[in-house]
């Protein structure tokens, strides 16, 4: 009997049994409770304690962006151009090899970070941090394109083809890969399983119970009839989701080239509008963003308060630093590994400096963040009702627009995140195994439908946030491949050799 059915038979017949047994005698609250405790402890450690709350995960994801973006020369601003270029197609060669194309591969990617962080994380970074956590989130967003870009450029470089034809990439790859040319393969294969492990439990939690939950929730307000009967929705989104995810990582793509664009769309048009209608009120809420900045005036924690918590909001947003975009990058269809990390820089941008910001300006300029009547919604920290609050005051049938914004942000990161755990459950499984996790991820949509546990959102939410320990430190250790692979991309662009080699 092979490695990877042990590890499955010990999965299904040792640990699963195992979860239930335990939590029947302590509670499922105080499993994941107790667990919830210890990692919050380790990833939201205060580096600075008696200066503000700055979060050990914060700290780590900023020192790593703001650093490989000197490293790497501004690389976010200096080729967002011929990153367009790409995917336009102009570049593209008879060598590309891949499952994807770049811009299917940006946009799975987008469908699993574009999500309902950008409804409701802004809004609690606001009401929590004022105005100027937007300047900061900008910021955030800014930096973390070059931590993409990098990940991603490593994504391509270790990919691996299966036997059966499919690919096999992410951060599990260029860890265990990685640390091997280093000399230290163990330490790799150790932290490549760790990330593989905390990527597998994120997507079921984060990247399918919370979405589902969220989903209903927005969807019940204006459908009582889900309110009576939640497992007939809960159907539904399996069946929408199964029928997708079935199909591998080609279905996933071909249908989040469609719907990322759409629920894009949507959403931003709603935004423009209300901006539009209060264009007289722009200048002054720029202002207030940039003196909010650097002198807040009543937010927790004065200026660390303010820059935490527009950092984190980027950083839960866009995914910068977790790693799990790689997975997606690794399948497109390019010669060049930097050619598919030059596409990546679009994600931040598009994910958190334009639909961030335009959900920051619209809850800024209407000002129901800092309003007396919504004083309990912030309270509770209910973002996306807060954000539905500030749509409605100039949109009256803007609830209708949000429900559906929520479900198409909810299940465009589901289809995404499936595919990110249904590798990641492969590389430590086997890839004949890969559809039992498929399965699994469409049973967890059922039961997210007539289940309620918090602990467990909260632990796996966690679990993704941890997913940025072992990524950034391949960033760090093999941040010198990109830097050589950069360079002589470059030396090839400004030599006309691309052009040539696209027009045969």
């Amino acid at each position: 009997m092979n490695k990877s059915v042990i590890k499955l038979l010990l999965f299904v017949f040792i640990l699963l049994p195992a979860a239930p047994s335990f939590a029947a005698e302590h509670g499922v609250d105080a499993m994941f409770g107790s667990i919830n405790d210890y990692l919050a402890a380790v990833v939201f450690f205060d580096v600075m304690p008696g200066e503000g709350n700055m979060p050990f995960i914060v700290a780590w994801l900023i020192i790593g962006a703001v650093y490989l973006t000197f490293r790497f020369g501004f690389i976010n601003l200096r080729m967002m151009g011929h990153a367009f270029q790409i995917i336009r197609g102009k570049y593209r060669s008879k060598d590309d090899q891949g499952e994807v194309t770049p811009f299917q591969a940006l946009t799975t990617a987008l469908s699993a970070t574009v999500g309902l962080g950008n409804i409701a994380g802004v809004a609690i970074a606001i009401s929590i941090g004022g105005p100027g956590a937007t300047f900061w989130m900008i910021v955030a967003g800014f930096f973390g394109m070059t931590t993409k870009f990098t990940e991603v450029t490593l994504g391509q470089m270790y990919r691996e083809y299966r036997p059966d034809g499919h690919i096999m990439g992410g951060a599990m790859e260029y860890l265990s890969k990685g640390f091997k040319e280093k000399g230290m393969p163990k330490v790799g294969k150790v932290l490549a399983v760790m990330f593989a492990l905390l990527t597998v439990g994120g997507a079921l939690g984060a990247g399918n119970l919370f979405q589902v939950s969220q989903a209903m929730g927005a969807v019940q307000t204006e459908v009582p009839f889900f309110k009576e009967f939640p497992l007939v929705f809960g159907v539904i989104m399996a069946l929408a989701v199964g029928i997708v995810i079935i199909g591998g990582i080609k279905r996933i793509a071909h249908a989040a080239e469609a719907i990322v664009p759409t629920m894009v769309f949507i959403y931003l048009s709603a935004c423009l509008w209300i901006i539009g209608s209060h264009a007289a009120d722009v200048p002054a809420a720029l202002s207030l963003i940039l003196s909010e900045a650097f002198a807040p005036t009543a937010v927790a924690g004065g200026m660390i308060g303010v820059l935490v918590q527009g950092f984190k909001r980027a950083a839960f947003s866009s995914e910068a630093g977790i790693g799990s975009a790689a997975i997606a990058h690794s399948a497109a269809s390019v010669k060049y590994p930097v050619r598919q990390g030059f596409v990546a820089l679009y994600e931040p941008f598009i994910d958190t400096i334009v639909i961030c910001t335009m959900t920051a300006l619209v809850i800024i300029i209407t000002g129901v963040y800092n309003a007396p009547e919504y004083a309990a919604l912030v309270e509770s920290s209910k973002g996306a009702a807060l954000t539905a609050v500030a749509f409605g005051s100039v949109i009256s049938w803007f609830p209708v627009i949000l429900s559906v914004s929520v479900v198409l942000f909810a299940y465009s990161t589901m289809i995404s995140w499936s595919y990110y755990g249904e590798r990641s459950w492969t590389y430590v499984f086997g890839e004949s195994y890969s559809m039992i996790f498929r399965i699994i991820f469409v049973l967890f949509i059922v039961l997210a439908s007539i289940t309620s546990a918090s602990n467990i959102l909260d632990f796996s939410d966690l679990l993704i946030l941890s997913m940025a320990f072992p990524n950034l430190i391949a960033l760090y250790l093999l941040q010198g491949k990109v830097a050589e692979a950069l360079h002589e991309y470059m030396a090839r662009l400004r030599s006309g050799e691309f052009e040539r080699e696209a027009e045969k």
